[in-house]
């Protein structure tokens, strides 16, 4: 049977070459995804940066350490506390102490830098490239940025005077200015890190006493870098990049490799039925395919190890390049991944060739030459059970998502996995599906709608192998990209909604407003002004999640004058400093309720729920007043209009619906004034916004991770579907050859059999696409009504430039692929004379 296997690789080897490019294109996108993503477990050791220098770095309590019954659950503090006095106070009984007192600051361009101690410095360690160290309080080192001694740099802190420039001999890249100790310790009294000159074992008994405080020593030292999570955080994005791109690779991978050997075999039912007929068993037809199957698929499996294996950097290059990962990401030396793709494409290659095996060996000799012509029964009973149970499958879950949780249907996970279930679905049903809409052609003039219709009947495993592709690219961009649009929308539905502000005011940079700033804005004459700022609190849910919820904290008066909360039970003004405004994902969220909470400081405290907020898109945090949020500094101000004669608020809503002899003619000037004073009291550091621009500026359609994310995803599709389109196309051509010479024996020219095999492909290629859309739509219904459920006001979002991009790319691919592969048909061999 081997044998025979191989000579029919021989001699049908344009029929198993599709069959061969699509499986190790297949496979080596599985490796490449396998080996990102394996690589992407564990990132590098890390050494110190900040304190590469330090003997012992002492730090204030950073981390919330909460004890369960399965063990300690710890979440890092959102405002770390400094070291306490009595601390620093022993600790200098041991040798020499150097605080760090590090404080935010900005330039005038609004770039943000840490203020620093020179002495600090020594640790990293810095070298001064030029100038001098700071002596004076006006005097400061920069580094990070373009300066040079005897430049003035305007700042929050005052007009400075830059007196040397410095560089780390380490990897650390900061914007810092190094001020006097005496000034950086007036600047910032209660410092956070320490550095000790000291025995560690010693260090560690003076802290013994101080619950939270941490001594950090060799390649610990690191956790006192800048953002020390930014590692685990990469890691994160880049198990959800390559995880996505994994998943979807291997279900296109799966789909259109099924589907294309499955239509490799179809083709041969004249070679089985004269099989059969020659005394053939059943099961000897299927075990010549599966070996047929069996030695396709060891050998496009090792192609595509090989291919993906040579891939794999390139893309590890691209996304660090494209800031999709660390620059530390490198492909490593795994081996696990190679084994998942092989071993896939040779499970792949078998079952698509079994499936499709089982009929042709039930098939009667004469009743398999009959149909080695026509395909008169494309869909098997086992496809309409297998699509039938998938399709209601599809159906079920989001509504007992809409039943039970509604915000599920929002989530990332689950608006990437639920398409891949419709589209199998669709694409299982796909022969009963694809003829009604290749009717569609017959209304074109003569007989070309005709012949394209009945081709397309006479061919329906064709059409649908070559719609397959089609429907997976369509319908994975409409449903990917769709609902990450209808997400985005609904979340700034949801924040304009919230806002009954005019103005919106934000520092530039990562930094928060002063103390000034503040009293400026708060006395602009007509306005109700509501200072916030971000924390965060922890709450233990079921006794063992330690849940971080993002926190707002404002003024109850000012917050009701410019927010409408999307409360379900409960008042904004009855929060106080005893209570807290929480949201119904909470595990308690009963008004009047207390909860036990962590601060973002860590401290516990005990609330009472005021109000509880709708769960909406999920974005909805908790809100707290300023005495329950240590540390929080202000970094937004949201300004409301006072109500009254020309003041009137000039959005393009409001525009509308007010008829023009009641709109009064001083609102823009008086609105226009406004804007000018609050753009006075904010100074040349902050930004002053409408409502509506804000919004703009802070909700983009998608983030930049995100949008090159589905890129890359929908790439992969993309390229995997111009493979397939190509290689079916070609397949498919190749078995007419007396098909389209019958075509010119009856008088049809050249230029009109090329027409029509370019009609029919790009009639199957409609009726792809519009499954993939009725896939996607579908999908995208479900988001609507868990949306309708939230009270979300937004709508779904269908992405229609990249949808017809796609099909205009899939439509040039076939139509290209199937008029040349014709033109040389028609060439190599002359019409065969007619029986």
């Amino acid at each position: 049977m081997l044998i025979t296997a191989v000579r029919t690789l021989r001699t049908r080897w344009v029929t198993f070459l599709g069959s061969f490019v699509a499986l190790s294109l297949g496979v080596a996108l599985l490796t490449v995804t396998g080996l990102a993503l394996a690589s992407s477990l564990q990132a590098p050791p890390r050494a110190p940066e900040r304190f590469a220098a330090a003997p012992v770095v002492v730090q204030g309590p950073s981390t919330l350490r909460v004890p369960t019954p399965n063990g300690d659950r710890t979440h890092r503090l959102a405002h770390p506390r400094p070291v306490p006095a009595m601390t620093v106070a022993r600790l200098k009984g041991l040798g020499r102490v150097v605080a760090d007192h590090a404080f935010a600051t900005r330039t005038a361009d609004g770039t943000p830098m840490t203020g620093r101690p020179w002495s600090i410095a020594a640790f990293t360690p810095y070298d001064l490239t030029a100038g001098r160290a700071p002596e004076a309080p006006g005097e400061v080192v920069a580094t990070g940025i373009r300066a040079r001694p005897g430049d003035r740099l305007r700042t929050g802190h005052g007009t400075l005077r830059v007196v040397g420039t410095a560089v780390p001999r380490t990897a650390l890249r900061e914007g810092a200015l190094f001020f006097t100790d005496a000034r950086a310790a007036a600047l910032s009294p209660a410092p956070a890190r320490l550095v000790v000159d000291a025995a560690p074992d010693a260090v560690r008994a003076a802290v013994a006493n101080s619950p939270g405080v941490d001594v950090l020593t060799g390649d610990d030292r690191r956790l006192a870098d800048p953002r020390p999570d930014r590692d685990a955080e990469d890691l994160a994005t880049m198990h959800a990049l390559f995880g996505t791109a994994g998943g979807v690779t291997a279900f296109v991978s799966v789909f259109v490799v099924a589907s294309t050997f499955a239509f490799a075999v179809a083709q041969r039912r004249r070679e089985f039925g004269l099989l059969r007929t020659a005394g053939a068993t059943p099961g000897q037809i299927r075990r010549l395919v599966a070996a047929e199957a069996l030695l396709v698929g060891v050998l496009a499996a090792a192609a595509g190890c090989v291919l993906g294996g040579h891939g794999a950097p390139r893309l590890a290059a691209w996304v660090a390049g494209a800031g999709l990962a660390p620059p530390w990401f490198t492909i490593g030396d795994h081996v696990w991944p190679y084994h998942l793709a092989f071993w896939t494409g040779v499970l792949v290659a078998l079952l698509g060739a079994a499936a499709a095996s089982r009929r042709a060996g039930r098939t009667a000799p004469a009743q398999a030459l009959r149909e080695a012509s026509a395909d008169t029964g494309p869909l098997t009973l086992g496809r309409l059970l297998w699509g039938t149970a998938l399709l209601l499958t599809a159906a079920v879950t989001p509504l007992l998502a809409l039943a039970d949780d509604p915000g599920e249907l929002l989530h990332r996970k689950t608006y990437v996995s639920r398409p891949m279930l419709l589209i199998t679905a669709v694409a299982l049903l796909s022969p009963a599906l694809v003829p009604p809409l290749t009717r569609l052609p017959a209304r074109l003039r003569g007989v070309t709608g005709m012949l394209v219709r009945e081709s397309a009947a006479a061919g329906v495993r064709r059409s649908a192998a070559v719609a397959a592709p089609v429907l997976v690219t369509v319908g994975l961009a409409g449903s990917l990209l769709g609902a990450t649009a209808t997400v985005q929308a609904a979340k700034t539905a949801e924040t304009r909604a919230r806002t009954a502000a005019d103005f919106v005011v934000t520092p530039r940079g990562d930094t928060v407003f002063d103390a000034a700033t503040l009293k400026r804005l708060r006395a602009v004459p007509g306005t109700d002004v509501s200072v916030t700022s971000t924390s965060t609190v922890y709450v233990l849910e079921e006794g063992v999640a330690l849940i971080r919820s993002q926190a707002r904290v404002a003024e109850p008066g000012a917050l009701a004058a410019t927010t409408r909360l999307p409360l379900a039970a409960g008042r904004v003004t009855a929060l106080d400093d005893d209570s807290i405004i929480v949201n119904e994902e909470w595990e308690r969220h009963r008004v009047g309720d207390r909860v036990d909470v962590w601060l973002g400081d860590g401290t516990r405290r005990s609330l009472r729920i005021a109000a509880v907020m709708r769960t909406g898109t999920g974005g909805n945090g908790v809100y707290v007043t300023p005495a329950n949020a240590p540390g929080a500094r202000p970094d937004r101000v949201e300004v409301r209009l006072t109500r009254g004669p020309g003041t009137t608020r000039t959005t393009q809503a409001t525009q509308d619906a007010t008829p023009a002899s009641k709109t009064t003619a001083d609102t823009p000037t008086t609105v226009a004034a406004a804007a000018a004073a609050l753009r006075k009291a904010a100074g040349a550091h902050a930004d002053v916004r409408t409502t509506d621009d804000w919004i703009r500026a802070t909700h983009p359609e998608t983030t930049r991770t995100t949008r090159h994310g589905l890129f890359l995803v929908l790439g992969i599709a993309l390229l995997y579907t111009a493979i397939s389109l190509v290689n079916t196309t070609v397949m498919a051509t190749s078995d007419r050859v007396r098909e389209l010479a019958a075509l010119r024996l009856a008088g049809a020219t050249r230029a009109q059999t090329l027409r029509l095999v370019a009609a029919e492909s790009l009639t199957v290629v409609a009726a792809g696409g519009v499954l993939g859309l009725l896939a996607a739509a579908l999908n995208l219904l479900g988001m609507g009504a868990a949306l309708t459920l939230l009270e979300v006001p937004a709508a779904v979002r269908l992405p229609w430039p990249v949808l017809g991009a796609t099909f205009a790319v899939c439509a040039a691919l076939a139509v290209t692929a199937s008029v040349t592969s014709a033109t040389l048909a028609l060439r190599r061999r002359r019409p065969p004379a007619a029986p």
